[in-house]
Order: C-alpha cells, then structure tokens, then sequence
C-alpha cells in the first residue's frame, strides 16, 4: 500500500505541540477510545488510516488484527514520536507520514478511515471529507469521535471571562476549535454523499491528570492558543484566575474534571 498525495511530498506545517506533555499527562486521549475501535472493527488484511494518529498509539493497536495501518497526522513532532516508538522496520504494517487532515490526497485506498480527538481542530469540515470520501474504497466506513456541541464550554467561558478581566479580549478571537451538532455534522456527511450509520452526542466528564495541576497543564496542552503573544508571568496569572473560576464547578476530591461532549459518527461510503 504506498501513500498519495497531490505532490507524493508531506506539506511542511509550524508544530508547537509538546509530545512529552502530550503522552505523560494525556494519556486518555488514546485511553478512551477502546470503544471506538470496536466501532471500526478492522479485519485482517484491511488497509486502514488513521487520521490524526498523535504518537501512533491507537494507530499501533490496529494493528493487532492484522490489518495494515497508515497513520497521518499534521504535527511534525508528533509523527516523529510515533515512527521513534514504532519504527517500520520492526512493525511493518504500520507507517506514518506528515499530512494535514484537510488536505489528504488519496485515492480509494482504504477500507476504513479513523479519527479520534482530532476533527474538532479543523475548522475546514467540508474539506475533511471530501479527503475522507476520496480515500476510502466503495464500501468504506469512517469513524470518528471529536468535541461536540458544548464541549468544554465551561472551560471556554472561564478562559474568555479571565481575558477580558486582563485586559486580553482579542485573544478570544484565537479559539481553535469546531465542535458541531449531530445536525450540522450529518448534513455535511450527508452532502458529501455518505450514509450515517451511527451519530451520538454525549457527556464524558473526564478527569484530568495531576490533581491540583490539572487545568493548567491541559491548557497549556490544548488551549494555548488563547494565550499567545502574552507573557509568560501573565499567563500564570491568567491560569489561576481560571482556576479560581472554574473550582466550584469542575474540581471535585482532589482532580480537575473537564466538561467534554463527543460527538461520535459512523458513516459509509456506498458501494454504488
């Protein structure tokens, strides 16, 4: 199974993900979707990517039924770790490559299409799946799990309440995230010409790593963006106003809880 892309060259994309921070305090990013898999079923001999495969964790565990899986991700240091900790000389159905999610470039190659924690970060939906839609064979299924509507919004308010309080309300406009309604997502799988087979939305409170330092470290993780170009003192600052916001609702015995919604979706491609 080779890899194509429009030019058979990975675009070259600006990283400012921290991979240590990411696989030692994130760890259920990949450990929540245990079900999600069961929801893809790979079989053997199947080619299947994984879009938006991180350090390669979940790409990896694909791999035990045998099926043969390509993980994608846009995050140079990201792909990096995954081929350090699963190089393809010692997994040979398994290989990773540099390539943005709204900008795949494949042709029909693909029995499934997989994504976990990752299509909320795209505010380019309809490009997403037309890429998806090209990679997969008739047939094909996609699974995916991303924030749904509301996802972390408690989250968002007390981020924006402290920015305003600082003195930092542009930095409101730096929000990453695409976190659509059932409606709004199985339209746009719909329009591309999908068949939705499975479309949920629902809470998952997930508990955060490190106890008291678990916020912070998850929006240093996750929403640093909101933080940009604001000096690093300030920016303590901010986290702990934040904090001081957000206890009463989300620190419960010790643990930080964050107010995730998933949206969860299968969709196939028909075979005619």
């Amino acid at each position: 199974m080779s890899i194509q892309t429009a030019n058979n060259k990975p675009t070259p994309f600006v990283n400012d993900w921290d991979v240590h921070l990411y696989d030692h305090r994130h760890r259920y990013v990949s450990h929540l979707a245990t079900d999600l898999l069961q929801l893809l079923d790979p079989q053997y001999g199947e080619h299947i990517l994984d879009l938006g495969c991180g350090t390669g964790h979940l790409t990896y565990r694909m791999t035990g039924c045998g099926a043969e899986v390509i993980g994608v991700d846009h995050s140079v240091s990201m792909i990096d770790q995954a081929s350090h900790l699963y190089p393809h000389q010692a997994y040979p159905q398994l290989k990773f490559a540099v390539i943005d999610a709204a900008s795949l470039a494949m042709n029909k190659q693909f029995d499934g299409v997989f994504s976990n924690a990752v299509l909320h970060w795209v505010k380019q939906p309809e490009k997403v799946l037309e890429g998806v839609w090209q990679a997969l064979k008739p047939g094909g299924r996609f699974v995916a799990e991303l924030g749904g509507k509301g996802n972390v919004e408690a989250i968002i308010q007390g981020i924006c309440e402290a920015l305003d309080e600082v003195g930092y309300p542009e930095n409101k406009a730096f929000n990453p995230w695409y976190f659509p309604s059932i409606g709004e997502y199985s339209t746009l799988l719909e329009g591309q010409g999908f068949q939705v087979k499975v479309a949920t939305l629902f809470d998952r409170p997930t508990p955060l790593d490190e106890g008291k330092n678990g916020l912070q470290n998850w929006m240093k993780m996750f929403a640093s963006c909101f933080f940009q170009n604001i000096p690093s003192e300030e920016q303590e600052y901010i986290f702990k106003r934040v904090e001081k916001k957000l206890r009463s609702n989300l620190y419960r015995n010790g643990t930080w809880i964050a107010d995730y919604k998933r949206l969860r979706i299968k969709a196939v491609k028909p075979r005619s």
